[in-house]
């Protein structure tokens, strides 16, 4: 009954468009369904249920709860997913390709006490027009084809660059151009709540070129340009302080017989949120509420082995350095993050997936406290 509704559908959407269109246009659903249960031991504390580190390591939100218990058990299908695709031939060689990806991660407006119920969010809505693209989608600066095979959403989170915002990119051969969604986090004086800014009319500017070299071997290079910009009233001052952030960041997939290497090494002044999902800011403010740049720098090595044609695991190091200055940002920021995975992965069939990991986590803050995260998940994943 539903294959005959969607053919029902699909039907009466092509009756609607013209007869070229009918016979060039390709229509694709795709996605994934995955569930996980995930054992979890938080060095201070687990944090609330709901929270944003009971769904997938977020480094930052580690550091725990005083008071509360230290062992959970999570249970979620949040990470499955849906998405569709058309791409259409037009006349004169032309294509047009739109995409639009929904998941069920990061929201706290469910719950797990009756029905776990989370709206959808997205994560890609774009449309291509040959060398064109103009939507969200992944940032320029980062290589998601070199992120590890890991059960953890991100995996190698305080390592990787780790974007999806709306942009408009050029593409031709391996050279990425894109003008990105520009969006300032800096750290008070004296340190605080973070300062987020969509101040200033100048996009960050991204360039990337990707390499395919003999053996398999791809590897990519992207450089990032960015305007830090605030201006606004913080209690009774007035912000208006702009500077210049920049970047770049190394990705590569390197085959070894069967098995391949991934990595990616990042470093910048000014990154911010382009990193560890903004586990450090950009920048911070200097006692004339000028922005002074913060350096950061990280990456990930990530090593799978294929045991057999259905097994297979994944080993994974991840960290991430933020060079604060404490007279500026104060103690309390964060410093580094540090995270490691094993996996054994199995798949009876190809669209389908069962695995177990184990990953530690450490994080630490400039005045020396840290929070550290040990976790055992299990997932099954269906390919659609």
């Amino acid at each position: 009954m539903k294959k005959l509704k969607l053919a029902a559908l699909i039907s009466g959407a092509m009756l609607a468009t013209s007869g070229s269109a009918q016979a060039e246009t390709q229509m694709t659903f795709g996605g994934y369904i995955k569930a996980d249960v995930m054992f979890s031991d938080y060095g201070n504390g687990a944090p609330d249920s709901g929270s944003l580190s009971r769904q997938f390591y977020v480094p930052g939100t580690i550091y725990g709860v005083e008071g509360n218990g230290n062992q959970v058990v999570d249970f979620q299908a949040r990470e499955s997913r849906f998405n569709f695709k058309t791409v259409t031939d037009l006349d004169g060689g032309h294509k047009l390709t739109g995409f639009i990806e929904l998941d069920f991660m990061t929201h706290t407006d469910g719950n797990e006490r009756v029905s776990n119920s989370y709206s959808p969010r997205i994560r890609h809505a774009f449309v291509s027009y040959d060398n064109w693209t103009i939507g969200q989608t992944w940032t320029t600066f980062q290589n998601p084809g070199a992120l590890p095979e890991n059960l953890d959403f991100v995996g190698a989170a305080d390592g990787t660059p780790f974007v999806r915002q709306a942009l408009v990119k050029y593409t031709n051969g391996g050279w990425q151009i894109a003008l990105e969604n520009p969006e300032t986090t800096l750290t008070p004086n004296g340190g605080g709540g973070r300062i987020t800014s969509g101040s200033g009319v100048i996009p960050d500017v991204i360039a990337r070129y990707n390499f395919k070299l003999d053996g398999g071997t791809a590897l990519s290079l992207a450089g990032i340009v960015r305007q830090l910009d605030v201006e606004e009233i913080q209690g009774t001052t007035q912000l208006d302080s702009s500077e210049v952030g920049y970047g770049v960041s190394l990705a590569g997939v390197i085959p070894i017989g069967k098995d391949d290497f991934k990595f990616t090494a990042t470093y910048g002044e000014g990154l911010g949120r382009y990193m560890a999902l903004n586990y450090a800011n950009a920048g911070v403010l200097d006692a004339d509420g000028d922005i002074s740049t913060i350096t950061s720098y990280g990456g990930f090595v990530s090593y799978r082995h294929w045991w057999s044609e259905q097994w297979r695991s994944s080993f994974t190091v991840s960290g991430f350095t933020a060079d604060n200055d404490p007279m500026l940002t104060g103690g309390a920021v964060n410093k580094s993050a540090y995270s490691g995975y094993v996996n054994l992965l199995y798949s009876p069939s190809k669209p389908l997936t069962f695995g177990v990991e184990y990953m530690h986590a450490l994080n630490e803050r400039e005045n020396g406290t840290d929070g550290d995260l040990n976790r055992i998940m299990f997932s099954a994943k269906y390919a659609l």
